[in-house]
């Protein structure tokens, strides 16, 4: 019994190992993507920073391109579990738009590597996320969430009917996120400091302003 007793331990060390150094790969292969792109990124690199060998990269994960498309996964059920924390649909339909508007801005100010890997992608025109089968059911979540507070909203007469869920939460993505991948260029071109506090804090404003504005219901005119 206690030869048994001790199998059992062994194997959950090892399941527990194993699960701690895929997650390091994983956070490591994150900083090497964000930082050199695709096509710069190093698997050598990745394996020293995540103290792992190569032999075991390959084992857990897979080749350069199924890592890169790991990390991806990775990276975006991050933001999505984030997002499911906010438990928007608690909230009146305003007060949940404006959250979401706020948590977005925040969340790709405190994650340029998210920012980062969304550039890269983009640059190879989504050639590997092409390949995900979790991506579509992970994303989609959002949507229908966004989607259950508009209805909610028009039924409340608190927002305009009609309104995408899919063009809304695009429309809150771009808002954040063009500041931020552009922020260095955009401080150039405008001489002006961008990156400053007063700056940031104006540009969350705005873009709240700019939303909720775009989704409530016009107020109803006297004659």
């Amino acid at each position: 019994m206690k030869r048994q007793d001790d199998k059992t331990s062994r194997l959950k060390l090892a399941v527990r190992d194993a699960g701690a150094t895929k997650l390091r790969i994983l956070a490591a292969a994150r900083i090497e993507f964000a930082d050199h792109g695709y096509m710069g990124a190093r698997v050598d690199r990745i394996a020293r920073t995540a103290q792992a060998n190569k032999r075991l990269l390959y084992y857990y994960i897979g080749n350069k391109e199924a890592l890169y498309l790991a990390t991806l996964e990775r990276a975006y059920a991050d933001i999505r579990t984030a997002e499911r924390e906010l438990r928007l649909e608690e909230l009146e339909p305003l007060a949940a738009i404006e959250r979401l508007v706020r948590f977005t801005w925040a969340y790709f100010n405190a994650n340029p590597s998210f920012v980062a890997l969304l550039n890269t992608e983009n640059l190879h025109r989504a050639r590997h996320l092409k390949k995900s089968q979790q991506i579509p059911d992970m994303n989609s979540a959002v949507v229908a969430t966004v989607g259950r507070i508009l209805k909610k909203g028009a039924r409340q007469g608190v927002t305009r009917p009609g309104i995408d869920p899919l063009q809304l939460y695009i429309s809150i993505a771009s808002l954040c996120f063009f500041y931020v991948s552009n922020i260095h260029t955009l401080t150039v071109v405008f001489a002006r400091d961008l990156k400053a506090r007063k700056a940031l804090d104006e540009r969350i404003e705005h873009v709240v302003g700019m939303v909720l504005r775009a989704v409530a219901a016009s107020p109803t005119r006297k004659s």
